[in-house]
């Protein structure tokens, strides 16, 4: 296991703590752990303006699924951020976002691919290692395939949507040291890819690591409440 030293951030302790499991993810790499209903997971953009991407699945059913589609409906906003609910393709909530340093991040850019390498910036990507690749050699690891990848999160990376739909990748609004907190809903397994991209702004042209810790509830006998809507 890996640690990082992170620099203090705004986001408050809600509780004491016990932490799970804490590791440092290097530039390019990709990491999955099972966070379990109740426990905190904290994604830490150790360097700035470092793009993650992730994908949730129920731990016990992965046809069970993060849906970027369900969370816009339920939130009404195009952006995730604090007190955003993270729902599955069934329309269930699989965790929610308790706390950001960031402000706002996206969940209709998707993920960097060869293919998608090679359409935007030439052939000459094509060798270039994306996160598609990332996601398909750690979902192999839990019995997932391509078909199980759908429109995933970017944790910090800036996607505005301007009034006509246009979209773009720009310059990140993070910095060393944001936090992002997470409060699993249900057992939920999570899929990240730091990802590799050099051709965009959204890792400054220059992939880090970045740090991902679960935690929970010194003591707590009972998890986190929801109800089918979301957590109460």
């Amino acid at each position: 296991m890996t640690t990082t030293a992170v620099p203090e951030t705004t986001i408050p302790t809600a509780v004491p703590a016990t932490v799970v499991l804490d590791e440092a993810v290097p530039a390019r790499a990709a990491w999955s752990a099972v966070v379990r209903r109740g426990q905190f997971l904290t994604v830490t953009d150790l360097h700035g303006n470092q793009a993650v991407d992730c994908l949730l699945y129920d731990a016990h059913d992965t046809a069970v699924r993060y849906s970027a589609a369900d969370t816009l409906q339920a939130s009404g906003s195009v952006f995730v951020s604090t007190g955003t609910v993270l729902m599955s393709n069934e329309h269930t909530p699989l965790m929610t976002v308790v706390a950001d340093d960031c402000g706002r991040h996206d969940t209709i850019a998707g993920a960097c691919s060869k293919e998608s390498n090679t359409l935007r910036y030439g052939h000459h990507t094509w060798s270039q290692h994306a996160c598609v690749e990332n996601f398909l050699a750690e979902g192999a690891r839990h019995g997932l395939g391509k078909r199980d990848l759908v429109s995933n999160l970017n944790w910090y990376m800036n996607v505005p949507v301007e009034a006509d739909g246009t979209l773009g990748i720009v310059d990140g609004l993070s910095a060393p040291g944001l936090r992002v907190v997470l409060r699993a809903e249900a057992d939920v397994l999570v899929l990240v890819s730091n990802c590799p991209q050099v051709n965009n702004p959204c890792n400054g042209f220059d992939p880090t690591p970045v740090r991902m810790t679960v935690t929970e509830r010194t003591g707590a006998t009972e998890p986190a409440a929801t109800t089918e809507d979301g957590p109460r």
